[in-house]
């Protein structure tokens, strides 16, 4: 089962877009434009829970791409 965990390789901010993708199984680009109309519709409550989010969620390590 795999484990939500943040990117170190598909990244741009803190890899939590790119790892939410990687566990859902879809492009984080689709991520990205979800969590960009969210923090408008929810006037920055998403980015908060964004940062949280990064904040709990480990990163992932180099060994699993090896």
């Amino acid at each position: 089962m795999n484990k939500l965990r943040r990117s170190i390789t598909d990244k741009w901010f803190t890899g939590l877009c790119g790892g939410l993708a990687a566990f859902l199984g879809i492009n984080a680009t689709v991520i990205r434009i979800l969590m960009v109309i969210a923090a408008f519709c929810s006037f920055g409550t998403t980015l908060l829970a964004y940062f949280i989010a990064s904040w709990i969620i480990p990163k992932d390590s180099y060994m699993s791409y090896l």
